[in-house]
């Protein structure tokens, strides 16, 4: 009797436990060909079996107040959410899910559930499910339906690619330049001497970040690209733009799977990487463009950097192409907001 009552008791536990977590938004998908623009506060659009595999990308376009899910290249959500409020923005610019947890319960503010949260910073910035009354509302993270934050939970991999754009009309803005500002992963500061010495081509230094997710980035303004692994810089190279005064665009790039044809000219014999263009909110021409008539048709990397670089390209990884400048002193603001390191307890 006495095993009997403890049960129940633990039963009923669980159960106030359960119903103090609100259920947001909606329960079901809205129909898949339903306009981005008609839905409403807490509603969204889950169709994962137009792609069932390959690497996961989320944008987040604050203006827009939405989330698009793409799966290989394909968009398989799209959902409403709510970011920020004044005084508590979520930052933009490109970040990994550093951790997942379930069953999350903030340690900042009284104890509040996030379920399904998928951490963007060790700062308190995280993907979960949270209000959405249609305008941003949240202390810095980005608020999702409760259903359709369990579906992205349930097929998202640690290392998910993460981009938060804020004004969709300004190409340079997609990605904010001081998401990408150095950091020394020893010290956690600015790393002042990050940039190329005169005569240097490129740097390379893997042992900064060992393992993890590759993301890079590419600026026509400065003529460089910076390759991160977790978010910490591993490398960077002096690039050659033909018509350096022609625009690039904006464009975000993520590898397939499988494998392209032909083999790259300054890697002669390596495999192509297949590449597939995220649709930006605001760039929707970018869809399905040839990342080679985009981008490889005009830009060149030295070829040992290259050659380092190329076998690293696995299905998921990231590049992101700008107009904007990237280089320390036209960051802006100096502020971390990727890094694979939890902070001292």
């Amino acid at each position: 009797m006495h095993r009997i009552l403890l049960t129940i008791v633990a039963f009923l536990c669980a159960s106030v436990v359960s119903a103090a977590v609100p259920f947001w938004g909606a329960k079901e998908s809205q129909p898949v060909d339903t306009a981005p623009d008609r839905l409403k506060p807490g509603q969204f659009i889950w169709n994962p079996g137009v792609a069932p595999t390959g690497p996961i990308v989320v944008l987040v376009s604050i203006d827009e107040q939405r989330g698009y899910v793409y799966r290989n290249g394909i968009e398989i959500g799209v959902t409403t959410v709510s970011t920020g409020k004044p005084g508590h923005e979520t930052p933009t610019g490109v970040f990994t899910v550093l951790q997942k947890d379930k069953d999350h319960h903030s340690s900042i503010y009284n104890d509040a559930a996030m379920p399904y949260q998928e951490r963007l910073t060790w700062g308190g910035v995280a993907l979960h499910a949270g209000g959405l009354p249609g305008y941003p509302e949240s202390h810095g993270c980005i608020h999702l339906p409760s259903q359709l934050a369990a579906d992205l939970f349930g097929v998202s991999p640690m290392g998910m690619t993460v981009v938060v754009v804020k004004n969709t009309t300004a190409p340079a803005e997609v990605a904010h330049p001081g998401a990408f500002a150095p950091i020394d992963p020893k010290s956690g500061k600015l790393d002042e001497d990050s940039r190329l010495a005169v005569g240097e081509p490129f740097r390379w230094t893997p042992e900064a970040s060992p393992v993890g997710p590759i993301s890079a980035l590419m600026s026509r303004a400065d003529q460089r690209v910076i390759v991160f692994r977790n978010g910490i810089e591993i490398g960077r190279a002096r690039i050659v733009i033909t018509e350096p005064d022609k625009p690039l665009g904006t464009h975000a790039f993520i590898v397939k799977e499988g494998q392209g044809e032909g083999s790259d000219a300054a890697v002669p014999g390596a495999p192509v990487p297949r590449w597939t263009a995220i649709s930006m909110p605001g760039h929707f021409d970018a869809e399905g463009r040839d990342l080679a008539h985009v981008v490889t048709t005009r830009i060149k990397l030295p070829p040992e950097f290259a050659k380092t670089l190329f076998p690293l390209l696995v299905p998921g990884t990231t590049l992101l192409v700008t107009d904007a400048p990237v280089l320390e002193e036209n960051t802006g603001g100096k502020v971390q907001v990727i890094d694979s390191n939890p902070p001292a307890s």
